[in-house]
């Protein structure tokens, strides 16, 4: 028997739906590019249903302890008396999400001799220490390509609706104004702009191919250059630095993933380097951007504005800056935790789990460490380190709740 522990993110306020807006998502089989998507023995939920958070359980209690294992669910992750902390010692496996983080530390690996797999459900391990998860012999893994395009979706319409300054005149009208030319003072066309995006995987390639019927000109850097048919397709302008990249930008998506090199990426100096009046865009990581440094470029003028939903730490505290800095766009990480995006990656956290109780190999594209080295997506994407350092700070805001 294995002891599974479930970090995931709050009920509704409201209390758990009975009913959905929608009776159903679309049947979708592959994602671009030809991969399947999860391919479970079966699932024990309805498409569509609210999986992510504590009641939802991911869709897994039935086929957990129909096969004998004990599964234990909550959201209280982070300080030292959190149940995350107190049911470590014993914990075998280990499921937590992007949107709400259970960050594997050195310490937290420590406190934990029987851990074995560490599996994110959606994409993007960095809240794990994939340096202590190599030392101490545990698989990571995560369920690749589950979220993109739910991701990319959000970009643009992150994208939209801060070039066209869609939340201040949305506000007007809750209000009860009309106030047009308040609405219109920062909005403008994005055609014409140039956009670029920070990785072109399957997020950023994703994003590329939603913004050209809008006849702006792409742009792209990334350390895997793309084949000349897709730039040619989508009339791409490759750049060898994100350097060279932000100068010319209107408009700079974020889709690289967080590892050692990428923190605080876009801090005073690469900000000051790109256009008065830009926009950034970040639903990678929230520690790509220094926090501060993003503040400050907000109120100078030298960014016109910035959304993104990822922050760090996650939940981030009542008092992060970006909740009251000016011009922004903020969402609290629900980019990839759609319905549509939950039933994806929970089929591919169950398909691993199947894959390892029975000793059979887990999909190279779901693989971030595997035998004590990266591999798989882990291998293309990340580098080995530790990007969790700072996370205590969420513990700020459970006790401001």
């Amino acid at each position: 028997m294995s002891k599974i522990l479930c970090v995931l993110y709050d009920d509704p306020v409201s209390g758990y739906p009975t009913l959905y807006p929608r009776d159903g998502i679309p049947d979708i089989k592959t994602y671009p590019g030809g991969q399947t998507l999860p391919t479970p023995e079966a699932i024990d939920f309805k498409p569509g249903q609210l999986l992510g958070s504590v009641s939802g359980e991911l869709g897994l209690r039935n086929y957990l302890e129909s096969h004998g294992h004990q599964l234990v669910v909550t959201s209280d992750k982070d300080g030292p008396n959190s149940r995350l902390e107190r049911e470590l010692p014993d914990t075998d496996i280990i499921i937590s999400q992007p949107f709400w983080p259970a960050y594997l530390t050195e310490e937290r690996f420590a406190k934990a001799p029987k851990l074995k797999l560490a599996i994110t459900a959606g994409i993007g391990s960095d809240h794990v220490d994939l340096q202590a998860a190599i030392k101490h012999g545990v698989t990571v893994a995560e369920v690749s390509y589950s979220n993109s395009i739910s991701v990319s979706e959000h970009v643009v319409m992150m994208i939209l609706s801060l070039v066209r300054n869609y939340i201040p005149s949305y506000q007007w009208v809750v209000n009860g104004g009309w106030n047009i030319a308040d609405c219109v003072t920062r909005s403008y066309d994005l055609e014409g702009m140039n956009v670029g995006t920070v990785a072109a995987g399957r997020i950023g390639l994703a994003v590329l191919r939603r913004l050209k019927p809008f006849d702006v000109k792409l742009h792209y850097t990334d350390r895997h250059r793309l084949s000349p048919d897709i730039e040619k397709e989508l009339q791409l302008t490759f750049h060898p630095n994100v350097e060279s990249m932000v100068k010319v930008c209107d408009v700079v998506t974020i889709n690289c993933p967080l590892h050692p090199e990428t923190e605080h990426m876009f801090d005073d100096a690469l900000i000051a380097k790109m256009k008065r009046g830009a926009y950034i865009v970040n639903t990678a990581r929230g520690k790509i951007c220094d926090k501060d440094a993003i503040a400050r470029a907000l109120k100078s003028g030298q960014l016109a504005g910035y959304a993104g939903d990822v922050w760090f730490p996650q939940p981030a505290p009542k008092d992060h800056p970006w909740r009251t800095m000016p011009y922004h766009g903020m969402t609290p990480h629900v980019s990839g935790t759609s319905l549509s995006a939950q039933a994806r990656y929970a089929a591919g956290t169950r398909e691993i789990l199947e894959c390892w109780f029975a000793g059979k190999p887990i999909r190279e594209e779901y693989l971030i460490v595997d035998g004590g080295h990266l591999a798989g997506t882990g291998a293309h994407s990340y580098s080995t380190g530790n990007a969790t350092k700072g996370w205590e700070e969420a513990t700020r805001f459970s006790a401001a709740a």
